[in-house]
C-alpha cells in the first residue's frame, strides 16, 4: 500500500521483454528483493537490486492496463516505496492497482498553480467526485472538477518540480487509480436486491438516511 506522496524520480535504463531496469534518483536504503515499489503508480516487485538500480517484472495485466506496457528507455518515472505502518499518511490510501489510462488534455497556469485536465473513459470517470482523491501516475491529487469524460487537478510548484506531472505535455498518457472507497461502495450497491445486498431501504432502516 502507498500514499501517493512520491519519493523521487527514476529513469528506465533497459526494457527486456516484460522486465524493466530502473535507476532511482535517490538511495534505496532498506529496500530488498521482493519489496514493492510503485512505478508511475503501479505496484511492482523488486526482482533485482544493485545500489540505486532495480529491476521489476510486468505481468500481462500490468502491461495491458498501465502505461508501462509501452515504456521506453530514458523515460522518467515517479517512484514510491511501500507504506510502513509507522508512517504518516500524508496523501490517501493508494493500492498501486491501476484502474486504467487517461490522457492529459490540457495544461494552463493559474497564479502559482498548474491546472491539468485529464481525459478518462467513463468507466473511470464514474468513480471520481469533486474534492475526492485520485492517483495520477502514482501522485496523490485532489479532483478540482469532473464530468463524464474528464477531470482537472491543481498542481502546486513543489509537486510540479518533484514529479513527472510538471513536465508531461498535452497528449501524454497517465496511469489512473481512483479512490478505493468509491469502488467498494458501488460494488455493494450493485448487489441491492440480492441476499445480503445494500440498498436504500436497508440504509434507512439502519438510520443512515
Amino acid at each position: 500500500m502507498f500514499t501517493g506522496i512520491i519519493e523521487g524520480l527514476g529513469t528506465i535504463e533497459a526494457v527486456q521483454g516484460r522486465q524493466l531496469a530502473i535507476s532511482a534518483d535517490f538511495e534505496l536504503d532498506g529496500t530488498g528483493i521482493g519489496d514493492s515499489i510503485a512505478v508511475n503508480g503501479a505496484c511492482l516487485t523488486v526482482v533485482r537490486l544493485d545500489g540505486r538500480r532495480f529491476s521489476v517484472d510486468l505481468s500481462p495485466e500490468t502491461a495491458a492496463r498501465t502505461t508501462l506496457g509501452r515504456a521506453a528507455v530514458a523515460e522518467r518515472v515517479n517512484l514510491e516505496r511501500a507504506l510502513r505502518l509507522s508512517d504518516r499518511l500524508d496523501g490517501h490510501l493508494v493500492l498501486g492497482h491501476v484502474d486504467g489510462i487517461g490522457t492529459i488534455s490540457g495544461r494552463r497556469r493559474q497564479a502559482n498553480a498548474l491546472l491539468v485536465d485529464i481525459a478518462v473513459p467513463e468507466a473511470l470517470a464514474r468513480h471520481l467526485i469533486e474534492k475526492g482523491s485520485v492517483a495520477v501516475d502514482g501522485i496523490s491529487l485532489t479532483v478540482n472538477r469532473c464530468n463524464a469524460g474528464s477531470f482537472s487537478v491543481s498542481i502546486i510548484p513543489h509537486t510540479a518540480q518533484l514529479t513527472t506531472v510538471g513536465f508531461k505535455p498535452t497528449g501524454s498518457p497517465v496511469n489512473i487509480e481512483t479512490d478505493i472507497i468509491g469502488k467498494y461502495v458501488e460494488k455493494f450497491l450493485k448487489r441491492a436486491g440480492t441476499e445480503g445486498g445494500v440498498d436504500m431501504a436497508l440504509l434507512a432502516r439502519a438510520g443512515y438516511l
